[in-house]
């Protein structure tokens, strides 16, 4: 007994030690480990003693007591993104150009930004779709690159309208019940035979975004694809020739006259999708295989339409790039909002269309406009069945992002250049131009058996259509790859040595070009300077016993008149 009541005080203190641990709360006895190697000990209850409640604090009148909450874990959202992608987030429903600058609040380099999911992006890079300055700029220039981003919205697309690409055939039932449930209407149904597809071209009356509605309209199992109808521009500028003006050095800085005595493009079919042209013009006269016009409204004449046509064809006081051969006109482009023409990806898709089955070997495209999916696939299916794709880079300048359908896979970019082999100071650059050709103050016939001196990229590209046509005649089986190829190999390098992003392989040379088609080395052949109209060759249509003569001298006293006089006889 007397053991046991030795050691009664030892235990009567662990007790009393444990339970106030307990009491107080030490928070470093709740992080400690029990022994491993001592029995458990059994304790004694404890007593309940109430916990004082807090001290309430002092409330005076103007005293406000709120109740704290209980935060929520913060999921990835626009709540939690950069600013950047907000931005982006807000207007992904719209067709952002490339070029769109947005403004991160870190960082300082130039990225591209891709949506993977509502929050995530990935890939940052100077070069892709949307790219993304990282830095916070000056205010002035914050503006600078925000202020074209709305315009482009407005511009690039027909914000009320959206196609359809249908999986096989619909009935008009089934068209009905898509539309209502869509809430959308229909505008008009075509059978696209170049893709394999019919397209239905509907109306958004509520508002929505086309995007949106793309996205909602894809989810039915009898739809392939949708998307926007996007918008496209021509690339010109024209003003009036007074006749002290009236110069073509474009046809000598081409070589057009030494390759007119070994081709003239006779009968090879150029499909020119533009606005209205001046069919009845001298210098396009019995120039025309067919027309087609998916433009609904007034089909009045246009000088960009008309200057196309004439810089491929023309064969009176002018010489195109083929003067023998057969214009496709195919009016795309109507009165547009803001006073110019313009067209869209549905007018343009049924413009490939019936080129590719109406014989055209060359397509010539003067215009530009943004990425496009459905027009990607007519342009690529149009190059599989053997057409020459030729296209405008575009009058957007230095800092442009590539513009298409001169940026697709497959299609001859053509950049402008000027009287002194410089480049058109608004010409697109880029690695998706092929080669150049003059662009600048080349004088075109115009609406009214006029003539205009007319700025573009188009009619540069509009050259080349004609010296394609040039070596198609010569060499009818050339495939649209073998036509780049030698286009490439025998332009007049300009610039840096070698390939660059200002004018491609070079300046086209067309009598290099066919002599290349001929089997033997592109001799070298000094094209004549350029001189006043005096000195140009006139081309009249060859007939089948003459087409390799050598084009007779014009009348040194003749030139085009101003615009607005009536053309001499």
């Amino acid at each position: 007994m007397s053991v046991r009541t030795a050691h009664r005080p030892g235990r009567i203190a662990v007790v009393a030690a444990a339970a106030f641990a307990a009491l107080i709360g030490v928070a470093s006895a709740q992080s400690l480990a029990p022994p491993t190697n001592l029995p458990p000990l059994a304790l004694p209850p404890v007593p309940n003693v109430p916990t004082p409640p807090a001290p309430l604090p002092a409330v005076t009148p103007s005293a406000v007591i709120t109740t704290p909450t209980v935060q929520p874990v913060r999921q990835p959202g626009p709540d939690v993104l950069p600013s950047v992608e907000r931005e982006y987030r807000r207007l992904r429903d719209a067709p952002l150009p490339p070029s769109t600058c947005n403004y991160l609040d870190n960082g300082r380099t130039c990225a591209k930004l891709w949506v993977i999911d509502d929050w995530r992006t990935i890939s940052r890079h100077r070069r892709g779709k949307v790219q993304v300055a990282r830095g916070r700029p000056a205010p002035s220039r914050v503006a600078a690159a925000r202020a074209p981003r709305v315009a482009a919205v407005d511009r690039d697309q027909v914000p009320d309208e959206i196609l359809i690409e249908f999986e096989g055939s619909l009935s008009d039932v089934q068209l009905r019940r898509l539309a209502r449930r869509h809430r959308l209407t229909r505008i008009s149904l075509e059978n696209i035979a170049l893709i394999g597809s019919s397209i239905g071209l509907f109306r958004i009356e509520d508002g929505r975004s086309p995007q949106a509605v793309a996205r909602a309209v894809a989810a039915d199992n009898r739809v392939r694809a949708a998307q926007a109808n996007f918008r496209y521009a021509l690339q010109d500028d024209a003003k009036p020739a007074a006749a002290d003006d009236a110069i073509q050095y474009a046809q000598a800085r081409l070589k057009l006259p030494e390759a007119h005595t070994l081709a003239r493009g006779t009968d090879v079919v150029v499909a020119v999708i533009d606005s209205g042209i001046d069919t009845a013009h001298p210098e396009l006269a019995g120039a025309f295989a067919a027309s087609f016009d998916p433009v609904a409204g007034p089909a009045a004449a246009h000088q960009h339409g008309t200057g196309i046509a004439g810089a491929i064809a023309a064969h009176a006081k002018l010489t195109g790039g083929a003067p023998a051969a057969k214009i496709l006109a195919i009016r795309a482009f109507g009165a547009g909002k803001a006073g110019g023409p313009s067209s869209t990806s549905y007018l343009i898709l049924k413009s490939l269309d019936f080129a590719a089955g109406h014989g055209a070997r060359i397509v010539n495209m003067s215009f530009a406009g943004p990425r496009d999916p459905v027009i990607a696939r007519g342009v690529a299916a149009a190059a599989k069945k053997g057409i020459v794709m030729i296209a405008a880079a575009g009058n957007a300048g230095p800092t442009s992002p590539p513009l298409y359908p001169a940026a697709l896979p497959g299609v001859i970019a053509v950049s402008a250049t000027d009287t002194g082999d410089a480049l058109f100071a608004a010409s697109n650059r880029g690695p998706q131009i092929a080669l150049a050709a003059p662009g600048v103050d080349v004088l075109l016939p115009a609406p009214g058996g006029t003539y205009e001196m007319m700025t573009g990229t188009s009619f540069a590209a509009a050259l080349v259509s004609g010296i394609a046509a040039l070596m198609i005649e010569r060499r009818p089986a050339l495939t649209p790859d073998e036509v780049r190829a030698i286009l490439t190999q025998t332009a007049r390098d300009l610039g840096p040595p070698g390939r660059d992003d200002l004018f491609g392989a070079g300046e086209a040379d067309a009598f290099a070009a066919l002599s290349r088609i001929q089997g033997g080395a592109a001799p070298v052949a000094t094209a004549p300077a350029a001189t006043r109209q005096p000195s140009v060759v006139t081309a009249q249509p060859a007939s089948p016993e003459d087409q390799t003569a050598a084009p007779a001298p014009a009348d040194p006293n003749a030139a085009p008149e101003p615009a607005g006089a009536a053309p001499r006889p």
